[in-house]
């Protein structure tokens, strides 16, 4: 395989340096409004978090240009040494790190703090587009399952250690990359329904067992609705889903009905029909051998021991702030003083930008700051109640053509690690967006995701445009091999 010399200027994506140029300009103007105050009234103050951001922007620039001088063969040679880089600084952060607002994730040197879990994100996409690179690699097989995991869980267990549990959930957006490489659809499922059963799981656990209605019952028949849809989708034998729904419908009924003269607990009902479910689905992998009915089987008795682990779990694992801003978010608790306070301020600020907004500078939730972290976190109200709904809609286009056009540059890769690579960045940014909007508009609990390229801070800054300019490089390359 021979390289043939490809003027890398010319082999850049410009659509996405583009995109990105808007974002952090947009970004910094935003920092600019929401830090406003009259005595630093210049954007270019270095004595503010407008004229400091500027500095990160020029620096980010900077290393994005240094980056795209480096010879690609440099990612793919020594990433695993990158990756045992970041995680000996995250190990050492641990110990080393102040705490700052109950967390150890920061690194003061000097008059600069740095977050390594930020950064430990390009690493960690690094490492896995390594291994999906290795030769004869099928993830498919479970031994290089279990290591695409291991590379992805050991910097999050080391985050949450760190106390900052916002940054280690971004690490479980990789799971996005591991669907598009290959792993089964009943693992996105069954990850998409864990979140939904933890979430009535919390809101209802108290209702969980014990209680004589139709309300519990509902839920585990969800569960054995899910097993069918899994039948029907995952296995050729459809007419086991028929067969299934069929019983679920007569036994419900039939009990609903009995209810009516002597009163049933519906709970007891519900956990006979996933048991009888589950010896089901077993007898079918008995019969046949067909290992998705064990998998699928596997995941009913999942389900149903999640659901009933649930409050426990809430209750002894999660810490008190952890809990209070679920329930917040869950509209289980009112607490506008407290853990509700962010989010209620900054529906107020979003929604009093109308439709076009107040206009820069004019916002008086955020002159009056009374939205906390409003340059940061919450930055997004800033931009709802300055700029409006229109300035919103812009800021979600903008994420909407940047992850687009990513998506896009990924599949045209001739190489797994540039693909494997790109598709980390892309689920590193659509966690980020849909998180940190979601907290701001209360969709979401409270837990401290910066939004890409807008938020203040120089390591947020640097993580992004180091994620995206390597991607830029691997892509300008990808003609230098045949």
């Amino acid at each position: 395989m021979r390289s043939r010399a490809v003027n890398i200027w010319r082999s850049l994506d410009w659509w996405v340096i583009a995109i990105y140029a808007v974002m952090v300009f947009a970004g910094w103007v935003s920092i600019y409004a929401a830090s406003y105050n009259y005595d630093h009234t210049s954007i270019f103050d270095y004595a503010s978090r407008s004229g400091k951001q500027l500095i990160w922007i020029f620096l980010a620039l900077g290393l994005g240009g240094f980056i795209l001088l480096i010879d690609t063969r440099i990612f793919e040679t020594y990433a695993p040494l990158i990756y045992l880089g970041m995680i000996a600084l995250l190990v050492v952060t641990i110990f080393v790190a102040p705490d700052v607002k109950g967390s150890r994730s920061w690194l003061v040197l000097g008059p600069v703090s740095l977050q390594p879990a930020e950064f430990g994100k390009f690493s960690t996409a690094l490492m896995l587009a390594w291994l999906f690179n290795t030769y004869n690699f099928k993830f498919t097989n479970a031994k290089n399952f279990i290591k695409a995991v291991l590379i992805v869980m050991v910097p999050f267990f080391l985050i949450i250690l760190q106390k900052e549990t916002g940054s280690a959930l971004v690490y479980l957006s990789f799971v996005l990359v591991f669907y598009r490489e290959g792993m089964s659809g009943l693992v996105m499922i069954a990850g998409i329904a864990s979140i939904i059963f933890f979430v009535i799981g919390v809101k209802y656990g108290g209702d969980i067992v014990g209680i004589s209605n139709l309300g519990p019952s509902i839920v585990l028949q969800l569960i054995i609705l899910l097993v069918e849809g899994m039948l029907f989708f995952f296995t050729e034998n459809r007419n086991a889903a028929k067969y299934l729904l069929l019983a679920q419908s007569v036994i419900f009924g039939i009990c609903y009905l009995i209810n009516i003269w002597f009163p049933i607990d519906f709970v007891y009902v519900g956990i006979f029909m996933c048991a009888a479910t589950l010896i089901y689905v077993l007898l079918l992998y008995i019969q046949t051998r067909y290992s998705k009915y064990l998998v699928i089987g596997l995941f009913t008795a999942f389900f149903v021991g999640f659901l009933f682990s649930v409050e426990y779990a809430f209750n002894n694992v999660l810490e008190p702030h952890q809990q209070i801003r679920i329930k917040v978010a869950l509209g289980m608790e009112d607490d506008p003083r407290g853990a509700g306070y962010n989010v209620n301020q900054a529906k107020i600020a979003i929604g009093s930008g109308g439709l076009f907004g107040k206009g820069l500078l004019n916002g008086t939730q955020t002159k009056l700051k009374y939205v906390p972290e409003q340059d940061t976190d919450f930055i997004f109200c800033t931009i709802g109640e300055e700029e409006g709904f229109v300035g919103s809609v812009f800021v979600l286009l903008l994420f909407t053509a940047l992850i687009l056009r990513l998506i896009h540059l990924a599949e045209r890769q001739r190489s797994i690690f540039s693909r494997v690579y790109g598709y980390c960045v892309v689920s590193v940014f659509l966690f980020h967006l849909f998180i940190n909007v979601g907290m701001v508009i209360g969709l979401c609990p409270v837990i401290g995701i910066p939004l890409p390229l807008f938020s203040y801070g120089g390591s947020g800054l640097w993580s992004f445009s180091i994620l995206l300019f390597i991607f830029l490089r691997l892509d300008a390359s990808r003609l230098e091999k045949y």
